[in-house]
């Protein structure tokens, strides 16, 4: 089995728990403004790996990423476009005893009943999903991704209703994600999932502005600065102030 794979990183510490082997799947149907990896947007491009190759590959990487209560993260892009090469990825990791993370917006999920059997599958051998939530306004939304968001909300609560253990993560970009009734609908609904473990906010960068540039593509973001240190506490405190208990909160 195949994979469209952008790159891998050997010693990730920000995707999940303990130290990662991520891997970046090529490909990804929304058009964030302010993502950082525009470079994965084609779809059907990338290097070709076979699951082996990679089962093989982070083999190597062990005895560090398991010490630490790591394992591997399949990001992108958006990883469930591939959801056959996920499956059979994680379904081998599970078997090697590799704690499997999917790093996913959501924004290919969909009740179609081939989708709904693969991605059933697919968490029985998922151990955490990294959800990305951009915006909890729907219109809001599909200015900032270029996709609507019901999907999206539809896919926490599938998750929630199976049980996933799931992380928040919310990308905070002054102006646009970063209002104060968004962050409280976003919270609110966050309120209504039983599983999350833990919210991250991640404040807007400019780190991928090169990309875009490099990619001929016009930045749609300029001007805008990354939130400050008090703007970054207020949204997580938002976002947070309905978790569930028993949940366990931190701040990225």
């Amino acid at each position: 089995m195949d994979g469209n794979i952008h790159s891998i990183e050997t010693f990730g510490t920000v995707d999940g728990p303990g130290i990662r082997y991520v891997v970046f799947t090529q490909g990804c149907l929304m058009r964030c403004q302010f993502c950082h990896n525009a470079d994965t947007w084609e779809i059907g491009t990338g290097k070709q790996m076979t699951v082996s190759e990679i089962v093989q590959d982070v083999q190597h990487y062990l005895p560090f990423i398991q010490s630490s209560g790591g394992g591997i993260t399949v990001s992108g892009g958006e990883p469930l476009l591939q959801l056959p090469f996920l499956i059979e990825l994680f379904k081998a990791c599970k078997s090697l005893g590799i704690h499997t993370a999917l790093d996913s917006s959501g924004g290919c999920y969909s009740a179609a009943p081939a989708f709904q059997e693969q991605i059933k599958e697919l968490i029985q051998y998922t151990d955490l999903v990294l959800l990305d939530l951009k915006h909890h306004n729907r219109k809001k939304h599909i200015n900032l991704t270029g996709m609507p968001n019901d999907h999206i909300l539809e896919f926490a609560r599938f998750l929630a209703e199976h049980q996933v253990p799931v992380w928040i993560r919310h990308v905070l970009v002054p102006g646009i994600s970063d209002i104060d009734a968004d962050l409280t609908a976003l919270g609110t609904f966050i309120g209504t999932l039983a599983n999350v473990q833990k919210v991250e906010v991640l404040p807007y960068h400019k780190l991928g502005v090169y990309k875009w540039e490099a990619l001929g593509l016009d930045y749609p973001l300029k001007g805008v600065e990354p939130p400050s240190a008090d703007r970054a506490e207020n949204a997580y405190r938002l976002l947070t102030a309905h978790l569930q208990g028993g949940s366990l909160l931190q701040e990225t």
